[in-house]
């Protein structure tokens, strides 16, 4: 009997240390909760939401996201919808995304300073995709740039919005 509960003394030990571990994204934790967004190309053109969630006891940061587009100059209204998983990968901490159009990216994420995020695809071959968050006194700003092939370093801004928490 003793020996059963000194192993599970034991175990709980262990697994008290587990999760108390830091996770390599812990930079990234003013992030997590939902957000609601408004912008992404021009003033009124698309609104949506987005959220940080821990999941799989902390080991990971899941962002959903979902951008609603009116109908405009002749398109039909649209939606988008992705999903990021972001993970510790050694010393590095990384981002896998895939979205309703078919993409995936893979990313490599900094965290520059306290408030900001930093996430560049890790693509080879093909444009560079760079989606940065940063932190203000309203919720963030945000930035998704992208770099043609043949100027790879030389990203140009594709969207921006800003997004406030919702709860």
């Amino acid at each position: 009997m003793r020996s059963l509960l000194v192993a599970l003394g034991l175990a709980l030990a262990c697994g008290s240390t587990v999760s108390a571990a830091q996770p390599g994204w812990s930079g990234l934790r003013w992030l997590e909760g939902d957000w609601s967004a408004q912008g992404g190309g021009g003033p009124g053109r698309a609104s949506g939401g987005f959220s940080f969630h821990t999941e799989a006891g902390g080991q990971v940061l899941v962002r959903r996201n979902f951008a609603d587009y009116p109908a405009q100059d002749g398109k039909p209204a649209s939606r988008h919808d992705d999903l990021m998983v972001i993970y510790a990968e050694g010393d590095s901490t990384k981002a896998t995304y895939w979205d309703s159009e078919g993409q995936k990216i893979r990313y490599a994420v900094t965290t520059p300073a306290p408030g900001e995020a930093v996430f560049v695809s890790e693509a080879a071959q093909g444009p560079r995709f760079r989606l940065s968050y940063h932190a203000t006194v309203q919720g963030l700003e945000g930035r998704f740039e992208i770099a043609p092939p043949s100027a790879r370093e030389v990203f140009k801004t594709y969207l921006t919005w800003t997004a406030v928490k919702a709860r």
